[in-house]
């Protein structure tokens, strides 16, 4: 049997826009069947504050080691943290309920997009096979990236996983939109293939983004655009509104503004929703409740 949360919610359009308040809420207040498309990336279950602290090299009190042990001042210029520290039992209980509101809320073609890495993601398939049914499951994508520490006595752990279930027996994949990639032996598929190149396989290989990248917000969360764009195009068709409930600094958003896809986004962290309403170029981010500008 589906899951459902069975609550009185007062009817409320679909909207656009950029919403500063507890997802589960501004769920409650959307109708059911009304969202095409979901991509949430929510607190991982880590049971720490995340942070990134940016800063400023050659001016400060505080020394470091860089490159061939050059040392070098640096002062901080901003810490930005959110937080992720339930119990895991509470935390999966959060994601159990988020889920529900998720499933009720999409329309019978909609399809969700979880974003986690190993300390939750074979929990949440289970929570997501009660909620949406085990046959709705369609791809666990591994999101493939080469940065950071690397430890000495185990394998770096350089992914994230994103599962992927639709709602019903019916779902947007627009295959032919999808961007190529090279193939790994050329040679054996002929130069008109080759140079066309191939469709992605379930394992995406992109880098985080960087440092001193454009898209770079100082966000702790934040992540590159152009695995956004993918999961969009691909699953989304233009003028379709998708939902971010844990919208961070608004990457979501900003790929949906520019494919031409209508977008709520949803964060609790008042930092967040200014990063993302400015990069957006909103005026403002509005207290919970539905934002003007209908479909």
């Amino acid at each position: 049997m589906r899951a459902t949360s069975g609550e009185d919610r007062s009817p409320a359009p679909p909207t656009r826009g950029i919403v500063l308040g507890e997802a589960l809420d501004v769920l409650r207040r959307l109708p059911g069947e009304s969202v095409d498309m979901v991509y949430i990336d929510p607190p991982f279950g880590t049971g720490q504050v995340q942070r990134l602290t940016s800063i400023r090299t050659g001016v400060g009190a505080s020394w470091r080691k860089g490159f061939r042990d050059r040392t070098y001042r640096w002062d901080a210029v901003s810490v930005r943290e959110y937080r992720d520290d339930l119990s895991f039992e509470e935390y999966l209980a959060f994601l159990h309920t988020h889920l529900v509101e998720l499933h009720r809320v999409l329309r019978p073609t909609g399809s969700l997009h979880l974003h986690l890495d190993f300390h939750a993601v074979h929990h949440a398939r289970l929570i997501l096979d009660e909620v949406f049914g085990p046959d709705r499951f369609l791809n666990e994508i591994i999101w493939a990236y080469d940065y950071g520490g690397r430890p000495r006595n185990k394998w770096p752990r350089k992914h994230d996983n994103i599962l992927w279930y639709a709602k019903g027996r019916a779902w947007t994949f627009n295959r032919e939109e999808i961007d190529r990639i090279p193939y790994m032996a050329p040679g054996l598929v002929g130069p008109e293939k080759a140079e066309r190149g191939k469709l992605p396989t379930d394992v995406w290989w992109m880098t985080i983004v960087p440092t001193a990248g454009r898209e770079r917000t100082g966000y702790p969360t934040q992540k590159p655009e152009r695995l956004l764009e993918r999961i969009l195009v691909a699953a989304s068709r233009r003028g379709d509104l998708v939902v971010d409930c844990f919208a961070g600094s608004g990457t979501t958003g900003a790929v949906a503004q520019r494919l031409g896809r209508e977008f709520l986004l949803v964060d609790n962290n008042p930092e967040a929703v200014a990063i993302a309403a400015r990069r957006l170029g909103l005026l403002a981010a509005l207290p919970p409740g539905p934002v003007p500008g209908t479909r």
